[in-house]
């Protein structure tokens, strides 16, 4: 039976699962707490791919007090060898009593087979124990496992007529100091930054996490690494130059066409991951693009791009949620949209629900995911 401190140390286990909100790619985020007579013995969370997992950090910190103990596991403990041994023969050996497991890991991997591993072995299990807050740590990696392909965010800053841009292109800064701090971290939380050639030709952006602008949101293990930079440029017209290609970690879409042109192989003996893919008229087969990163272990990507990309995403019905940063400005009506949709009816209206909203500064930002059970707007 579940009672009150269940659900407390459960979600004292989630709460240490997001300390490594950061640090886990392409792992999936997760915190474990070793109870025995109501006394916390042993609790930790996955810091970095490779190093040891949240379930063996615990029992170490536990000791051998751990035998006959309770254990909190916001995730399916792992069943297989992968860079570390299999949690769930940690938990067999350390002679733990009873496990409560949050979610299972929908890796075909493991997908249950902790679980059936840990009950042979006569470990009590109980499974679900506040399994939508624990969802809530690794949308991308559960959507990864389930569908092959990224969970995706679009970002955009808008002002309050919904423009993104002048008319010329010029849009430095809309938002304020708050908001882009609050991107950076958006950043951060991301596996990959797409956007098109048209932005890179344009802004020429860096999309990289700048450490110095995160703020104190008390990391408690650093980020691992830089978010991978994806490019959707049909024509290979990247410069070599550009911001985007410093430091390495780039990935290039180009059509297969593009691919064998001395452009491309120009980007590639520079580094840059070179892919050929299909594109169509009004652009790059976005499912595709997504399949590709799905391959390649991205497990959340954050799409910072112009209206005809954003809007793809959209059209397309591609995007998991939906950052809005809004500015309390005007830039007119000849400015650029927050997405460029061929709509022209109201029946063709594309419906939102909020998830989030709050005040970010100057700004509003509003987290919003598309309303189900509607038609879909068409390209």
């Amino acid at each position: 039976m579940i009672d009150d401190r269940d659900i407390a140390f459960m979600a004292r286990a989630i709460q240490l699962a997001w300390r490594g909100r950061y640090s886990t790619h392409p792992n999936p985020r997760v915190g474990c707490v070793v109870v025995k007579e109501g006394r916390i013995l042993g609790e930790a969370w996955h810091e970095r791919a490779g190093e040891a997992h949240a379930e063996v950090r615990a029992l170490s910190r536990a000791g051998p007090e751990a035998r006959g103990s309770t254990v909190y596991v916001t995730l399916e403990p792992c069943s297989h060898f992968g860079r570390t041994p299999p949690c769930s023969r940690a938990l067999i050996d350390a002679g733990v009593a009873h496990v409560f497991s949050a979610t299972t890991d929908p890796n075909p991997a493991v997908s249950g087979r902790g679980i059936q591993q840990l009950r042979e072995a006569g470990v009590r299990v109980t499974e679900g124990l506040l399994a939508q807050a624990a969802e809530k740590l690794n949308p991308g990696f559960l959507k990864r496992m389930r569908t092959g392909r990224p969970y995706v965010r679009v970002k955009v800053a808008a002002s309050l007529d919904g423009r993104t841009a002048m008319a010329s292109g010029e849009s430095q800064w809309i938002t304020g100091p708050a908001a882009r701090q609050d991107v950076q971290r958006l950043r951060a939380l991301s596996d990959a930054i797409l956007t098109g050639v048209g932005t890179v030709l344009a802004d020429d952006p860096s999309l990289t996490v700048r450490r110095a602008e995160l703020g104190d949101i008390g990391l408690a293990t650093e980020p691992a690494r830089q978010p991978l930079r994806v490019i959707a440029d049909r024509d290979a017209r990247t410069p070599p130059e550009a911001r985007i290609l410093q430091g390495g970690n780039v990935q290039v879409f180009c059509s297969a066409q593009a691919f064998e042109t001395a452009p491309a192989q120009d980007l590639a003996a520079l580094g840059v991951g070179i892919t050929g893919l299909g594109w169509r008229e009004e652009g790059v087969n976005l499912g595709e693009v997504l399949d590709t990163l799905g391959e390649l272990g991205i497990n959340e990507v954050l799409v910072e791009a112009g209206p005809r990309l954003a809007g793809a995403f959209v059209s397309e019905d591609l995007v998991d949620e939906f950052w809005l940063y809004q500015a309390p400005i005007f830039l007119g009506s000849e400015g650029r949209p927050t997405a460029a949709l061929p709509l022209t009816r109201m029946c063709e209206k594309i419906q939102w629900q909020v998830l989030d909203r709050r005040q970010v500064g100057d700004d509003q930002r509003l987290i919003l995911r598309r309303q189900q059970d509607q038609p879909q707007a068409v390209r």
